[in-house]
C-alpha cells in the first residue's frame, strides 16, 4: 500500500528542477509515491523528468504524466490528485525544495494526531536571503477545528495561508471531494480551496515543522507576470465569497470573505503599473464589477473596517461605471 503520494507540478523550470528532485530523493520511501506532472512544459524539463523517472524509481515509487495542453497549476494538482493512490497526500511546487527527511517526520506526527489536515510553517528564499513565515495561529501540535480558526475578519488567519504544499492531507479528504483544485484556474487557485478545507473538513492541526523551503522571484511564476492570467484572482474570491454566502454560518464568515477580497483588489491596484497597459484596464473594470457584486451591507462594513488609503481607493472604484457584459 502507498503511504504518501506527492504531487508535483513542473513547467518550464529545467534550472531548478534538478534541485527539487534531489530534495525527493532525500525524503523517499519505499511506500511512498512521487506523481511528476508535467504541464507543457517547453524547455529541457521533460527531459529532466522522465530520467528521473528512472532513477528515483530506486528509492521509492515514480510516475511521471505530460499535458499536451498547458493547464495551469490548478488543472496539474488535479491530475497528481487523480492519480495517487496514497493513504495521504502532499503537493510540492517544481521549483521549490525539502530538507532532508522532512516528509517522514511530517507524516509521523500526522499518524499520532489522526486528523483530516495538519498546516505547516516554510522558509521563503528570494535570491540568497531566508525568511521563516509561520502559519498565523499560536496553538501547535493539537487537533483543532477548522472553521473555528478562519475569524476574526480583521486578522490574519489560517485561510490566508494558502499554500498547498504547506501541509499533508489524508485520502478521506479527496473521498469527500475537498481536496481537488478549481479547474483552469491560473492563480489564487489555493484561496477557495483552503476555505472549502477549513468550512467543511471535520479536524485539523497546525505544525511547526520546517522542511519546505518556497523559492521567490522565479521569472516564469505568475507572482512575477503582469498579464492576464493574474485577474484569475478575480475567478477565485468571486468562488469563495459565493462558497461562503452559501454556508450555514454566513453571517459570521462572510466578513472575513468579503474584507480579504477587498484587500486582494487593493493589493493589485496600488502596484497596477505592473501590469501590461490593457490588463491594467481590465483589471480596475473587472475589480469594479467585483465591488457590485459583494453583499453590499458586508461590503460597507468591511470598506469602513480599512485603513484610510486602502479604503478610498476601493470606494472610488466602487463608483466606477461597469457595463452590463462585465457585470456578469
Amino acid at each position: 500500500m502507498v503511504k504518501l503520494s506527492v504531487i508535483v507540478p513542473f513547467y518550464n523550470v529545467q534550472q531548478y528542477a534538478p534541485d527539487t528532485l534531489r530534495s525527493l530523493r532525500d525524503n523517499a520511501r519505499a511506500d511512498f509515491e512521487f506523481i511528476l506532472v508535467d504541464d507543457c512544459s517547453r524547455d529541457e524539463t521533460p527531459e529532466i523528468l522522465r530520467r528521473a523517472e528512472r532513477e528515483l524509481s530506486d528509492v521509492a515509487r515514480v510516475r511521471y504524466v505530460r499535458h499536451e495542453v498547458n493547464g495551469g497549476l490548478a488543472t496539474a494538482r488535479n491530475t497528481g490528485l487523480d492519480a495517487a493512490e496514497g493513504e495521504y497526500l502532499t503537493f510540492l511546487d517544481g521549483d521549490d525544495w525539502l530538507a532532508p527527511g522532512y516528509y517522514p517526520q511530517l507524516l509521523a506526527s500526522m499518524e499520532e494526531l489522526g486528523c483530516d489536515f495538519v498546516r505547516t510553517d516554510h522558509v521563503q528564499c528570494t535570491a540568497r536571503a531566508r525568511s521563516v513565515h509561520r502559519v498565523p495561529h499560536g496553538r501547535r501540535g493539537v487537533v483543532l477545528d477548522p472553521r473555528s480558526i478562519i475569524l476574526p475578519a480583521d486578522r490574519s488567519t489560517s485561510v490566508d495561508y494558502a499554500f498547498a504544499w504547506a501541509g499533508m492531507y489524508h485520502r478521506r479528504l479527496v473521498d469527500k471531494g475537498l481536496l481537488h483544485f478549481t479547474d483552469g484556474l491560473r492563480t489564487a487557485e489555493d484561496r477557495p480551496w483552503i476555505w472549502r478545507l477549513h468550512r467543511e473538513a471535520e479536524s485539523m492541526a497546525v505544525l511547526g515543522h520546517l522542511g519546505v523551503y518556497y523559492r521567490r522571484g522565479v521569472a516564469s511564476s505568475l507572482t512575477q507576470i503582469g498579464d492576464v492570467r493574474q485577474l484569475d484572482f478575480i475567478r477565485a474570491f468571486d468562488q469563495v465569497v459565493r462558497e461562503t454566502a452559501a454556508d450555514r454560518d454566513a453571517a459570521e464568515l462572510l466578513p472575513k470573505a468579503v474584507r480579504t477580497y477587498c484587500a486582494i483588489i487593493s493589493h493589485h491596484l496600488g502596484s497596477i503599473e505592473r501590469f501590461e497597459p490593457p490588463v491594467a484596464r481590465k483589471l480596475r473594470s473587472l475589480s469594479a464589477a467585483a465591488l457590485k457584486r459583494m453583499p453590499q451591507d458586508v461590503l460597507d462594513d468591511a470598506l469602513d473596517s480599512m485603513d484610510v488609503k486602502r479604503a478610498t481607493r476601493l470606494r472610488r472604484l466602487r463608483r466606477r461605471p461597469v457595463s452590463a457584459e462585465v457585470a456578469a
